[in-house]
């Protein structure tokens, strides 16, 4: 009686029939969420800019493309702005695969909402697995590609594993790889790897190559449920993409405050990020003690496999108030934790004393 969300052969997730009521859990650990945001500042000026919410926000998104253009070292032109990174992700897909026809090249696992929509449109998924150190396999990937492949997608640190790809491979797979088909990489959780953005393939974009990048304000910046993301990308790609779907028309001008504001918040970045990080710390400690495998995270998640079926394990989870996610792949059961607060963390280890370890 096991529900899935995808029907993937290869990965998928468990969907238990009853979801705790958010209102009520102890631990919100579902959906990497940054429990600490978002900033004051940011939100001080969300709420200025509601005052101004009877006018279309062209010129306030204008100014933010400008900010961020400077921040990663492209151009304007370079920058598609959108209600997060999922959003940019799917349109994208849209456009590459809306003939019905082609494949598009990811890791298994891997986050599947360009995928889902590539499938959706009548594309194919052509998955490579993981190398052993949880790195995209990029010389399979890069032999997977045939003459129907439309898109290579890549998830860097990659979700649900949590895990990287070696900055110099990859920078060197997505220069090469791009002359022959369009590379996206999605770094949503990029800021918060070993090294920060000196893993990012940005600079590509700068150079010319024929890749797209995705950031978002969901993760580091705390703003999930305020909805902004933006991609990288060369210009024409960019224009083909938004004479579609118009990225930019989906966010908010309040939104577009609040992530210009936060961008300047440089201390309490930093200071979210090592908050994250040291919740990472406290959960993979945790395993270790308790002798369990995990793979190396670095995000704001951890994934370790589980000997429950993940429905199973979700129960058991979710009636203690505690909310995660449980996935199946690789002919294993996993659990993905998300890292709240310290306190949820410890409520959520509390309960695998209880029923698991």
């Amino acid at each position: 009686n096991k529900k899935f969300l995808y029907g993937n052969p290869f990965f998928d997730e468990y969907t238990p029939p009853t979801f705790p009521d958010l209102t009520t859990v102890k631990a919100r650990l579902v959906w990497n969420e940054n429990p600490h945001g978002p900033s004051k500042k940011a939100a001080e000026a969300f709420q200025e800019a509601v005052w101004d919410g009877n006018h279309y926000s062209w010129g306030s998104l204008g100014n933010l493309v400008s900010k961020i253009a400077d921040y990663e070292g492209c151009k304007p032109e370079n920058i598609m702005m959108g209600p997060g990174s999922s959003d940019l992700l799917e349109k994208t897909a849209m456009v590459y695969f809306q003939d019905g026809s082609g494949n598009v090249v990811s890791a298994d696992p891997s986050y599947m909402s360009l995928v889902s929509v590539a499938k959706a449109c009548g594309g194919n998924w052509k998955s490579v697995k993981l190398t052993s150190d949880y790195q995209h396999d990029l010389d399979a990937m890069e032999a997977a590609i045939d003459a129907d492949t439309k898109l290579v997608y890549i998830t860097n640190p990659n979700n649900p594993t949590a895990t990287i790809t070696d900055t110099a491979k990859l920078m060197d797979f997505c220069s090469r790889v791009s002359e022959k088909v369009p590379v996206f990489v999605d770094e949503a959780y990029i800021e918060l790897s070993d090294g920060g953005l000196d893993n990012s393939m940005a600079p590509l974009v700068a150079q010319g190559k024929n890749i797209l990048v995705t950031r978002t304000f969901s993760k580091i910046h705390g703003m999930a449920g305020l909805r902004v993301g933006y991609m990288l990308g060369q210009k024409e790609t960019l224009e083909a993409i938004n004479e579609i779907t118009r990225g930019g028309m989906g966010i908010t001008g309040p939104s577009i405050a609040a992530a210009s504001a936060s961008m300047d918040d440089l201390d309490y970045l930093a200071s979210c990020r090592q908050k994250l990080i040291d919740a990472r710390n406290y959960m993979t400690a945790y395993l270790t003690d308790k002798k369990m495998d995990f793979m190396p995270s670095q995000t704001n998640f951890v994934m370790f496999p589980i000997n429950l079926t993940g429905d199973a394990f979700l129960e058991q989870v979710y009636d203690r108030k505690i909310v995660v996610r449980a996935f199946r792949f690789w002919d294993k059961d996993w659990c993905r934790v998300s890292m709240g607060t310290m306190e949820e963390m410890k409520v959520f280890t509390a309960a695998l004393d209880e029923f698991y370890v």
